[in-house]
């Protein structure tokens, strides 16, 4: 049996007015690096939304084409849209057995979508998932008390290379996005 590819680390900070997501590009096969710049953060409904994804990498790749899906469906409207999205991860026999978590964020909000089709509003407007979130979740909060002046944009980039710097499944490969 094959181990599958995961491992990953994704951080989300909305900070005076603006949103950045960034992850690294590592995913890991067992214990051995597979590729060092997988691209895990999107931008969607034409800027207006990102979504990054923590996981297996196929699994991962199901649930974003599914969560754009509901975004379609439902107009943008990421709230709703992550609901929705929950709501069959819960109850599909076939995403039930998927492994891999979604912060998605707009202007106005930021979504933690786990795998147990629970939706949460990070507390702080910072999240983080995967194998090194706690880190970068760390780095990103004592930036945003610490270091207000800096971007959105900032804090994310130096909350991953803290990470990256600790984690052994993340890797200084970023991939940024911002709103």
């Amino acid at each position: 049996m094959q181990p599958k590819i995961h491992a990953t680390t994704v951080v989300g900070i909305r900070h005076n007015g603006h949103v950045a997501l960034a992850a690294d590009g590592q995913a890991t096969m067992g214990n051995t690096i597979a590729k060092s710049n997988v691209r895990k953060v999107r931008v969607l409904m034409g800027g207006k939304v990102l979504a990054g994804f923590a996981g297996s990498t196929a699994d991962a790749f199901t649930l974003i084409e599914r969560f754009e899906e509901k975004l379609n469906a439902y107009g943008g409207n990421l709230k709703r849209a992550a609901i929705e999205l929950a709501k069959d991860w819960r109850t599909d026999r076939y995403l039930r057995k998927l492994e891999a978590m979604l912060i998605v964020a707009s202007k106005d909000d930021m979504l933690l979508v786990s795998g147990t089709g629970d939706v949460i509003e990070p507390d702080n407007d910072v999240a983080a998932i995967g194998s090194g979130g706690m880190y970068a979740q760390s780095a990103a909060l004592a930036l945003k008390k610490h270091a207000a002046g800096l971007s959105a944009e900032e804090m994310v980039r130096e909350s991953m290379h803290i990470a990256a710097d600790v984690c052994i499944y993340t890797n200084h490969n970023l991939v940024v996005e911002t709103l």
